[in-house]
């Protein structure tokens, strides 16, 4: 595993422990991968989402009798997060989504349908589109992945630039 997501694993399982620890049912957005795993190697369970476009189809997430919500790094690879976060009927939820860099463009796959940001959010973008959905966040953290040393101006100032964005959230009841 590299040094970029060993960073962010570590700083992503940190702020999960402290606003919702183990034991825990989870509805993770997005497939099995390598986090949902260290989600359950330290007590969660953990139900993941099967790969379903979920702009289009998020019904089997509405329902779920689950204690959290995550969606670690998946919104910003949706075209409408709003509708998604408007229908979790979770009382709490924990997001992170990548900051929007102004000095590079979103990232973007072209041989990969699924592989794109539709979206890198600034702080205040990501906060309003929690309020607009009914979720107070109640604790929030930024980071910036590690430094690795390569000639030029971006990666110097990546170095120092927050990329990543996570978020504690509870359902206000209107």
């Amino acid at each position: 595993m590299d040094k970029n997501k060993k960073i962010r694993y570590r700083n992503t399982l940190s702020f999960l422990k402290k606003h919702a620890p183990p034991p825990c049912r989870v509805l993770d957005l997005g497939t099995k991968n390598e986090f949902s795993e260290i989600m359950i190697e330290n007590g969660y369970t953990v139900i993941n989402t099967n790969g379903e476009d979920l702009d289009n189809n998020f019904e089997n997430i509405i329902n779920q009798k689950v204690d959290l919500v995550t969606a670690f790094e998946i919104f910003e690879h949706m075209l409408a997060p709003y509708n998604v976060l408007k229908s979790i009927k979770s009382p709490k939820l924990i997001a992170s989504v990548p900051l929007k860099l102004w000095f590079a463009n979103s990232y973007w796959n072209e041989n990969d349908d699924w592989d794109k940001h539709y979206h890198e959010f600034e702080t205040k973008q990501f906060d309003f589109l929690m309020k607009k959905t009914n979720w107070k966040i109640l604790n929030s953290k930024k980071w910036t992945p590690p430094y690795q040393f390569k000639f030029g101006i971006r990666p110097i100032i990546r170095s120092f630039t927050n990329r990543y964005y996570i978020v504690h959230c509870e359902k206000n009841h209107i």
